[in-house]
Formats: structure tokens, C-alpha cells, sequence
């Protein structure tokens, strides 16, 4: 009797553990420089985290200097880890969206290059299909002066920028940068997703 109620509760725990790893979602996203990208879903309540790195590539565990070459494939991707109970992808597509210009091709503002490329790296079935859908009415509705080219790929390796590239923009907030490209955008998220942000 004393082996069957250990068994149970190795398997109750192991039940909580699977249910643990199946609430947080990732999702992966490419919308110009990642210090940008990120400073913006780590506000979002529900995102439990945020890594630069490089996605969609054709080399292995290349470094900022390579990726910025524009010969490697890679574009500055951000891998998000979010609660689905708290924020649903469809609201993280919406951020994403209307945070950058998804009409330029391999461009966001001075930044020009391939690793600059609009793209959504999609995790699962579900993913695609929504992000498909909305690019589709975003065409359909000509919510843009021009078409959306944002990409929608399946994820590929994702490789996790160097240090420094983390937590960017709370680490450096007063840099030249920081202030007139990303603080910005911080502006206009909270404008938009007021009711969205962490307190």
C-alpha cells in the first residue's frame, strides 16, 4: 500500500510538472533591431520573458559581427515565453504589428539589411495559422499604405545573442539610442496597449 501511494505521488507530480511546461508558450519574433523589440514584450502582461538572438539562418551559433554582415541568413529575432491564461498570441501579433513598419522589405527605419526583416517564426500549427490570417486582413483591409511582407516561417534553431544585446534598453536607457529610437516606441505602446502593460 505504502508503494502505491508513493507511485500516485510521483505520478501526481510528474502531471503538474507536464501542466507547468504546457502553460508558458513561446513565440518568436523578427521585427528590426531586438533591443527595440524587446524593450516593448517585456512590459506585456503575461510575458514571463524575453531573449534577443538570431533566428533563420544558414550558420551555426553565429556572433553579432557575423549576423550583421547580412550573409548569414540570420534575422534579430526576440524568442517570448508568455502565459496564454494572461495574454493570447493573437494580442502579441497585434503588439507586434503595429510596433514596427511590416511593408519595408529587410528594412526598419536606418536599419537596412536582411537581419532587419519583418518575420514571425511560427512554434506550432495554431501560430501560422493565426498569424497568416491576420496578415491577410491586414492586406485585405489595406491597413497600410502599402502590403504587409512580414514573413511567416516555421521556428528554426534559435541562438541567443551575446550578453550585452540582454535586457538592453533597462540596462542602457539614456544612450543616444535608447532615447530617440526606442523611448519612442515605449511611448506608443503605452498609448495603445495601456491595459495591456505590467504595473
Amino acid at each position: 500500500m505504502k508503494y502505491l501511494s508513493v507511485m500516485v505521488l510521483i505520478l501526481l507530480s510528474m502531471n503538474a510538472a507536464d501542466a507547468q511546461s504546457k502553460k508558458l508558450q513561446k513565440a518568436t519574433f523578427g521585427m528590426g533591431c531586438f533591443w527595440c523589440s524587446e524593450a516593448l514584450f517585456q512590459r506585456l502582461n503575461g510575458v514571463a520573458s524575453v531573449r534577443s538572438g538570431y533566428e533563420g539562418g544558414n550558420v551555426a551559433n553565429p556572433s553579432y559581427e557575423d549576423v550583421c554582415t547580412g550573409t548569414t541568413g540570420h534575422a534579430e529575432v526576440i524568442e517570448v515565453t508568455y502565459d496564454p491564461s494572461k495574454i493570447k498570441y493573437e494580442e502579441l501579433l497585434e503588439v507586434f504589428w503595429k510596433s514596427h513598419d511590416p511593408t519595408t522589405l529587410n528594412r526598419q527605419g536606418a536599419d537596412v539589411g536582411t537581419q532587419y526583416r519583418s518575420v514571425i517564426f511560427y512554434h506550432n500549427e495554431e501560430q501560422k495559422q493565426l498569424a497568416e490570417k491576420y496578415k491577410k486582413e491586414l492586406n485585405d483591409t489595406r491597413a497600410f499604405d502599402k502590403p504587409v511582407v512580414t514573413a511567416i516561417s516555421k521556428a528554426a534553431p534559435f541562438y541567443v545573442a551575446e550578453n550585452y544585446h540582454q535586457d538592453y534598453f533597462n540596462k542602457n536607457g539614456s544612450a543616444p539610442y535608447c532615447r530617440m529610437v526606442i523611448l519612442p516606441k515605449m511611448e506608443k505602446l503605452e498609448k495603445l496597449f495601456k491595459a495591456r502593460l505590467k504595473h
